[in-house]
């Protein structure tokens, strides 16, 4: 697969650019390699493969998290259209508590974004008819989903739809903000 890894000041979360291969038919590309994540130090066991349709542009879901011992690490990648997809420092103990990481995804781009337990994630989509397809390394627990506000002004969150515009469900309107939220992660 031969990754090239983006770092970020945050630490945990990654940018993981992979290779295509293309001829006159189109193009090939490996989408995982456990010996490939392990070589740049991800060693999750991911359990659960996850996809998401998104219709209209603009949909926002998120911010999600789940308690321990169920919380998640996520290995996101679009499948159809762009996304603005970020990484919450939710960590408590964390020098960077409260900060993030955004990172455009494409289906155009062979990339993927790692995002470590102990960060709430949430996308926005960019286009119309957006899939993203995410592999997980603890299974969904219903009773352990957890949510941030994805508007909550103290984020400093840039997204690209303003409040009244977003597409989102009931649910993430109702998350309280990141100042209400429980110390979960030590």
């Amino acid at each position: 697969m031969q990754i090239t890894v983006t770092r970020f000041e945050i630490e945990g979360p990654l940018k993981l650019t992979g290779r295509r291969f293309g001829d006159n038919r189109g193009w090939f590309a490996e989408t995982f390699s456990q010996v490939d994540m392990a070589a740049v130090g991800i060693t999750n066991s991911f359990v659960q493969d996850n996809h998401s349709q998104s219709v209209p542009r603009g949909t926002m879901r998120g911010m999600h998290y789940q308690l321990p011992p169920h919380a998640q690490a996520k290995l996101i990648r679009a499948l159809r259209g762009r996304v603005l997809s970020v990484a919450l420092d939710i960590r408590r103990s964390s020098p960077t508590f409260g900060q993030h990481v955004a990172v455009e995804l494409s289906a155009d781009a062979p990339d993927h974004f790692y995002i470590p337990a102990g960060f709430a994630h949430g996308f926005c989509t960019l286009e119309e008819n957006c899939e993203i397809f995410y592999k997980v390394d603890a299974y969904y627990a219903p009773a352990q989903e957890r949510g941030i506000l994805w508007s909550d002004p103290a984020l400093g969150i840039a997204w690209p739809v303003d409040v009244a515009a977003a597409v989102t469900s009931g649910k993430d309107a109702l998350h309280p903000p990141l100042a209400q939220q429980p110390d979960v992660f030590p």
